[in-house]
């Protein structure tokens, strides 16, 4: 009776071991299973959110693309306009014509109302910036390092061209090539139609306000803040788009200047309002200046732009 009695105890004992055993095995395989299954899940949303991070990045690049594509085919841009210029207490709308051939020449010419006599020239080359004064018989030929403002700005012939025909721009580049347009920002994130596109290049700040639908660029803004050199912003606002063949050129350029750059604070507003944009490839893009003539310091050039 004793042997039976002890043999069922042993039993028991097995049997309680083997639950135990049983139960610890499955406790074991429960966990396993549940940190597999966290692992799983944080690693999907590791996938999910580099996924969306990468189709916000291509969305960027493609609206980038779009509106890098307005840009127009045609070498030159030539056009008969009204110029305004306000500086201080100066407040002058005169005819004038702006003359540009791609990666040559920006020239702005302004006339004497009525006669039609060239008052004044403004050049920018790849190599210089020449304005002439034909009231004053003076003129100014300097290259881009020489012209203080510009110089401190890293602004160049390729920049100021971009501005003048409605582009995106890269500082120290001639072009701006598709392998460049990963560089630029676009905030798609902001309400409304106007999409802000910037590039950032040490105290240099570019910005530009594009379309949502056309991806046509509608404002540019170059901003340069440095604690040794002061501030400088050009804003340009354009508008009125014509037709150049199958791609649109803004017959209006507003332009807003304001620097402490220079040995003091200056201020302008030019208008440039087109009244037709041509293709005309028939003139030329030298300039003869006259002996009599008296060549002033490069320092002068933003005081004889405002003085003209």
């Amino acid at each position: 009776m004793k042997y039976t009695m002890k043999k069922n105890k042993m039993m028991l004992l097995a049997a309680a071991c083997s639950i135990l055993l049983l139960g610890s095995c499955g406790t074991s395989k429960n966990l396993q299973g549940s940190g597999s299954s966290s692992a799983s899940h944080q690693k999907e949303n590791a996938t999910k959110g580099s996924v969306s991070r990468q189709s916000e990045t291509l969305r960027k690049l493609a609206f980038v693309q779009k509106v890098s594509d307005n840009q127009v085919y045609t070498r030159n841009i030539v056009g008969n306009m009204s110029f305004t210029l306000q500086a201080g207490d100066k407040d002058i709308t005169v005819p004038g014509k702006l003359s540009m051939r791609k990666d040559e020449i920006i020239r702005i010419q302004l006339f004497i109302p009525i006669l039609g006599t060239e008052v004044g020239r403004l050049e920018f080359t790849p190599d210089h910036v020449l304005i002439i004064d034909r009231l004053h018989k003076e003129y100014i030929k300097a290259d881009y390092t020489q012209v203080d403002f510009l110089k401190k700005q890293g602004i160049s012939f390729y920049s100021l061209q971009a501005l003048f025909w409605n582009q995106l721009l890269l500082p120290g580049e001639r072009t701006v090539k598709e392998s460049d347009l990963k560089k630029f920002d676009a905030r798609l994130d902001v309400a409304g139609d106007a999409v802000p596109v910037s590039f950032r290049n040490g105290n240099m700040t570019y910005a530009w306000t594009a379309n949502r639908t056309t991806g046509r660029i509608t404002a540019a803004d170059v901003v340069y803040k440095s604690a040794q050199n002061g501030t400088s912003n050009l804003h340009v606002d354009y508008g009125n788009f014509k037709s150049v063949g199958v791609k649109m050129f803004p017959a209006s350029l507003n332009l807003s200047m304001t620097t402490t750059a220079t040995r003091k604070k200056q201020e302008a507003k030019i208008s440039l309002q087109l009244n037709q944009v041509k293709t005309d490839s028939k003139w030329s893009t030298q300039t003869e200046i006259s002996s009599k003539y008296k060549q002033i310091s490069p320092a002068d050039v933003l005081s004889k732009i405002l003085s003209m």
